[in-house]
């Protein structure tokens, strides 16, 4: 766990709070889109989506609606991971369209959308600043029009043409370095929020609560390998967590899901 002021940019808990300044959100969408934004709405209470209990939920970084329907996803990511980088956009993209599709129950108005993820690292190897995706066509060149686009921006990026405030912005992120308007006002939204105290213990609660539900899928995924183990080879509970090297209190958190 990073301590409170080790905490920049691109750890997700400051990154979704700089984004809640809905001037710095809605400057940073107009850029990256290339339209005008009238307002946006936060969705609050839907940046976690879970269809179901027995499914798997996703939690988005910030969610949010534009004054004409369209939704969108912004994350950023500061793992290299990308070989599956690729099907958690289109998790991401399907989450969204079943949220939509559960509240309107008609495919015919699925908004448009649009997953935008902040890489701290090159996801192509491409040095390209931005990547953008749109459905398309192979055998003749046009847009299949499902108004779905995933967007990459890359800070490590040397290639391609971007959009001054948010060139600047990456490079803020990258090296700190504060150049221009559109940096000055996400640098100075930074140390305005790490300057208050309530949103310190924030952090705190977050992190634990983070760090309980990665214990409890732990959990799970043990309990899902044990059971396994128990019902398809014969085995007793004991010998499973013998096998698996389960420590003893694991054992008790596993016992508990039989």
């Amino acid at each position: 766990m990073k301590s409170w002021d080790e905490l920049s940019i691109e750890d997700d808990f400051l990154f979704q709070k700089v984004m809640e300044n809905e001037e710095i959100c809605k400057t940073f969408l107009e850029k990256t889109l290339k339209r005008k934004i009238a307002n946006i709405h936060y969705f609050q209470n839907e940046k976690s989506v879970n269809l179901s209990p027995e499914n798997k939920g996703v939690r988005f970084d910030v969610l949010v609606e534009t004054a004409d329907g369209v939704k969108i996803d912004v994350e950023m990511q500061t793992s290299d991971n990308s070989n599956w980088l690729p099907k958690r956009t289109r998790y991401y993209q399907a989450m969204l369209d079943l949220n939509s599709l559960v509240k309107s129950a008609n495919y015919k108005k699925l908004p448009e959308s649009y997953i935008i993820f902040v890489c701290t690292f090159d996801p192509f190897d491409k040095s390209r600043k931005v990547y953008t995706f749109t459905n398309q066509c192979r055998e003749e060149n046009f847009e299949l029009n499902d108004g779905t686009t995933k967007i990459f921006y890359n800070t490590t990026g040397t290639a391609g043409e971007l959009d001054e405030d948010i060139e600047n912005f990456l490079n803020y992120i990258e090296t700190k370095a504060v150049k221009g308007d559109f940096a000055r006002k996400v640098a100075e939204e930074v140390e305005r929020l790490k300057a208050h105290d309530a949103l310190k213990l924030e952090y705190m609660s977050y992190f634990a609560r983070m760090a309980d539900e990665r214990d409890d899928a732990r959990i799970k995924n043990l309990s899902d390998n044990v059971h396994s183990l128990v019902s398809k080879e014969g085995w007793t509970l004991h010998k499973a967590f013998d096998v698996l090297g389960v420590s003893p209190e694991d054992r008790i958190a596993v016992e508990k899901n039989f």
